[in-house]
């Protein structure tokens, strides 16, 4: 079982709430075009990626794993994250201190995300809150550890889960989605927004 702290809701968001955000979605990172990064060392990832709110998580060969306020190719500005995610994150989250960064990944049929720790933000007392749209997702999230035992939970479009808590620094990733699993993105496909505090509390 994943350590205390895991929360999931699944069908949190109903059909008509999924579509309206993933357009809302959608249209701001025309703004900010999704890209595939590399990681330390050089290798791309198999996600594409981009980013909402004031930080944007980045990565890349030569400077590692960070938040920047601008978009690495562009140099402009992330485009505001939408109310309807700020209104998520103040009722499950944390109703007084908001996101500052929503990262968005871009999921195709081969995309994968190895075990991480989200472990870039200032204060680990703020959760991470995860938004799923489009094709089912197999989720693996295990300890604190590398080598700790894992388990499997299926993320399907609406699902929303929380990591917090004794759950924080869980390592977790995506084994494989699930093509076809949904018709709600344009060509297939997942969307997941994770929402965050890089910052401390105040600033």
């Amino acid at each position: 079982m994943p350590l205390d702290g895991f929360r999931l809701l699944p069908g949190c968001l109903d059909a008509d709430a999924q579509a309206e955000l993933a357009a809302e979605v959608l249209a701001l990172t025309a703004r900010a075009p999704p890209y595939r990064p590399t990681i330390p060392g050089g290798k791309p990832m198999s996600v594409e990626m981009t980013n909402l709110g004031p930080l944007g998580w980045v990565t890349d060969g030569a400077r590692g794993y960070r938040y920047e306020p601008r978009h690495p190719l562009t140099g402009a500005p992330w485009p505001p994250i939408p109310a309807r995610l700020l209104d998520l994150w103040a009722q499950l989250a944390d109703p007084d201190t908001p996101p500052d960064a929503c990262l968005v990944n871009l999921y195709g049929a081969q995309a994968r995300m190895g075990l991480h720790q989200d472990r870039d933000e200032a204060d680990f007392g703020f959760p991470v809150l995860s938004v799923s749209l489009g094709d089912t997702a197999l989720f693996r999230i295990g300890g604190l550890k590398r080598g700790d035992p894992t388990r499997s939970v299926r993320l399907a479009s609406g699902d929303v889960c929380l990591i917090g808590g004794a759950a924080r620094l869980a390592f977790h990733g995506v084994d494989r989605i699930i093509p076809g699993s949904s018709r709600l993105l344009p060509g297939g496909g997942r969307m997941n927004l994770t929402l965050r505090r890089a910052r401390p509390r105040g600033a």
